[in-house]
């Protein structure tokens, strides 16, 4: 199948675009489809890719075209990005030539095979962006980077911030979204598959009592929250480390009901954002805030 239309534009169109969804609707289902008949995959690599797309197609590329962060043509890079569903709606949308990058090659491997199925030029790398060397084909080459729950895993967010800041072309945009550390499952518990992660908050008990809930759960998920218990992002954090780092804050979301939910658990759960009024005490809205979205643009 060829490249759905919009996904390799003209790098010389200068023009306003029109909102993809209009004219593409019905090949994005279409798109859709041809990945859930895909049985070489397996179900829950269906499901996250399906989830993963919606989210980028439904949410983030009217959100990032409404603040002129994106817009056909522009070149795309999403860190973390796993089998690559939001990074292919953006290909849908007409980002030029996207590139994703995971440490995960398992995961790399079955966007490699969504994304060949579907004829869309995306291009998946194994890449750590805080251990290893930036390609000098990257070096100022993306006007627009995407992470989506990745900044929060990472244990030093400034340094992955100054590395973003040498991928973007001067104006170039960073967008991140993470459920700060304070919230009620900031800590990733449920990675422990047991009845302690299912409740809110336990990850700010004391260590000792933390660690007792967690000692029956999945060995991999007790390591990630340890890990994740020693970086902490929060929201407070966010303004002085992209100042620091070379970035001004264009646009900040918090949700207390964060958009992924309806997408990752096929139930109709509405969006709904904090107060704006919220920003102005983030150490307490950080508490009730499930996701925190910001868009963060290079400085000249």
């Amino acid at each position: 199948m060829a490249p759905l239309q919009g996904s390799a534009p003209s790098t010389h169109s200068k023009s306003a675009p029109s909102p993809p969804h209009s004219l593409l609707e019905s090949e994005v289902t279409l798109l859709r489809k041809r990945v859930s008949q895909l049985n070489e995959l397996h179900p829950v690599v269906r499901h996250y890719w399906n989830h993963q797309f919606r989210l980028g197609w439904e949410v983030l590329v009217p959100f990032l075209s409404k603040e002129r962060a994106f817009r056909p043509g522009m070149a795309v890079a999403e860190i973390g990005c796993a089998e690559g569903g939001v990074l292919m709606a953006f290909a849908v949308a007409g980002a030029l030539n996207p590139v994703g990058t995971d440490i995960d090659p398992v995961r790399l491997q079955e966007g490699e095979k969504i994304a060949t199925h579907l004829g869309l030029p995306v291009v998946f790398t194994h890449h750590d962006i805080l251990q290893d060397f930036l390609p000098e084909n990257w070096v100022s080459a993306f006007d627009l980077v995407v992470l989506r729950d990745v900044i929060e895993h990472l244990e030093n967010t400034a340094e992955a911030l100054r590395r973003i800041h040498q991928l973007l072309k001067p104006g170039g945009h960073v967008f991140f979204s993470f459920p700060p550390y304070p919230s009620p499952y900031g800590g990733h518990q449920h990675a422990l598959l047991n009845f302690w992660g299912k409740l809110p908050y336990i990850h700010l008990l004391p260590e000792h009592l933390f660690e007792k809930m967690a000692a029956s759960g999945w060995e991999a998920g007790r390591a990630e929250i340890f890990r994740l218990r020693k970086i902490r992002l929060s929201l407070p954090h966010i303004p002085s480390i992209a100042k620091q780092t070379g970035f001004e804050i264009v646009r900040e979301k918090h949700y207390l009901l964060r958009p992924v939910f309806r997408y990752r658990l096929g139930l109709p759960i509405p969006s709904v954002s904090l107060p704006d009024i919220a920003k102005r005490f983030p150490s307490i809205a950080q508490f009730f805030c499930t996701e925190a979205g910001f868009l963060l643009r290079k400085n000249r």
